[in-house]
């Protein structure tokens, strides 16, 4: 087993810091709302003048664009903040600063000003982590910051700074009980980070009714796929049209036949913040994203994503039936999310399934998963196992020849088989 030496005090400090937000306002909670950001961002008065804000809504790959959107900027030699979330094993993961994360000291002093700042104003934990970010973007003193939407878009917490150029990536069904029950609906709030006369990016090739008129009316300047853009892959790599031009023979960092979407965004953000071709070159080639598609284990080797919904299942699945052997799944979801659809979107390359427990509130046991998984007609052999760490020890030793080990159905999934494998 690999041993860790104790962590410095800044680690420590920060680590209680965490505590006692999460005691005073569980992660968990979400109100949605800007009223309350606006208040405490005001009184926190971080130094924002100057910086390009680019802002990323969407269902599914807003963290891959952002990822594609910050390395392009980074090659270019612009000093960067990136704002993600959740994190997949440590807190500081969710602000990049120039691509490293965040220190543990200047992360608490941040988090600790946004407290003095809010006085009696109550804030969401999505909501002071955001300002956090701004904070550090301030101190850090970037060019850019490049913002992942939490939830939605028109009422969610970064949203709160105005966006010089959006980008709208997939619009699937998640989230439903905060953003509506239809594509349309939740379009409309994904589409609240567009601002009148500043690029919005549209990737969703088959965007909801009504949604490109809604942007058209807002007053945004609208660059959609099929119209301003679009991507195709060839034997050479990914070819992106923007506009007249077309580069030829890009090479994503990032796995997955769907990842011609987020990058084709990213190239037209990038063009359209001045990015020079060869550090749009350079950077898309560079992107790196913890849990998409990420190989974390060998001999057998074992990879992990976050794919938490049936449009990210469907992403993974032509992930993975481009690779030959059989994949053995190991597979963990929350309890409100829609594992029906998840396993009808995957379940024709999975060849056997360790389905495991997670914890917390929102934990659904792993027989009751396996229950929704033979309902929506899984037919492959299933498993109910106590935990991630153990589904992934029987996986891996049910390997044979050159089969391959698949961990996904959310961010907790993946992060406890890689904290699993660091371990080991």
């Amino acid at each position: 087993m690999t041993r860790r030496s104790n962590p410095p005090a800044d680690e420590i400090a920060l680590a209680a810091t965490l505590r006692e937000l999460e005691r005073r306002t569980p992660e968990a909670r979400i109100e949605l709302g800007l009223q309350r950001v606006r208040t405490v961002l005001d009184a926190l008065s971080p130094d924002l003048a100057g910086r390009r804000v680019v802002t990323v809504a969407g269902t599914n790959g807003k963290g891959s664009t952002v990822s594609f959107i910050e390395a392009g900027l980074r090659a270019a030699g612009r000093r960067t903040l990136a704002y993600t979330s959740p994190h997949l094993l440590d807190f500081r993961e969710r602000f990049r600063i120039d691509g490293q994360s965040a220190g543990a000291a200047e992360t608490r002093r941040a988090l600790q000003a946004v407290e003095r700042a809010r006085a009696a104003t109550p804030l969401t934990y999505f909501e002071h982590v955001t300002l956090a970010a701004l904070e550090l973007a301030a101190g850090a003193g970037v060019d850019d910051l490049v913002l992942e939407v939490g939830l939605g878009g028109r009422l969610d917490a970064v949203n709160v700074v105005d966006a010089d150029l959006a980008v709208i990536t997939s619009i699937g069904l998640d989230h439903q009980e905060w953003l509506g029950r239809t594509r349309a609906k939740i379009a409309r709030e994904k589409s609240g980070v567009a601002r009148p006369g500043r690029p919005v990016i549209v990737a969703e090739p088959d965007p909801p009714e009504g949604m490109v008129e809604h942007l058209r009316s807002v007053g945004a300047e609208l660059l959609a796929w099929g119209e301003a853009f679009d991507a195709r892959w060839t034997p050479s790599g990914l070819s992106v049209r923007s506009g007249d031009r077309r580069l030829r023979a890009l090479t994503p960092g990032l796995a997955g036949r769907h990842q011609r979407y987020n990058a084709a965004a990213a190239v037209v953000a990038l063009e359209r913040l001045g990015v020079d071709e060869a550090s749009i070159r350079a950077g898309l080639s560079a992107a790196r994203l913890t849990g998409r598609f990420e190989r974390i284990g060998d001999d057998p080797a074992t990879w992990a994503d976050v794919a938490h919904n049936p449009a990210a299942a469907r992403a993974l699945r032509d992930t993975l039936e481009a690779r030959p052997g059989r994949w053995i799944a190991v597979f963990a979801a929350l309890a409100d999310k829609d594992v029906a659809g998840i396993a009808r979107a995957i379940a024709p390359v999975i060849d056997r399934w360790f389905v495991a427990e997670l914890d917390g509130p929102r934990a659904v046991t792993a027989e009751r998963l396996v229950q929704r998984l033979r309902h929506a007609g899984v037919s492959a052999p299933l498993d109910a196992v106590e935990s991630v760490p153990v589904a992934l020890e029987r996986a891996r030793a049910e390997c044979r020849g050159d089969d391959e080990v698949i961990v996904f159905g959310s961010f907790l999934t993946a992060a406890a088989a890689c904290r699993a494998l660091r371990t080991g």
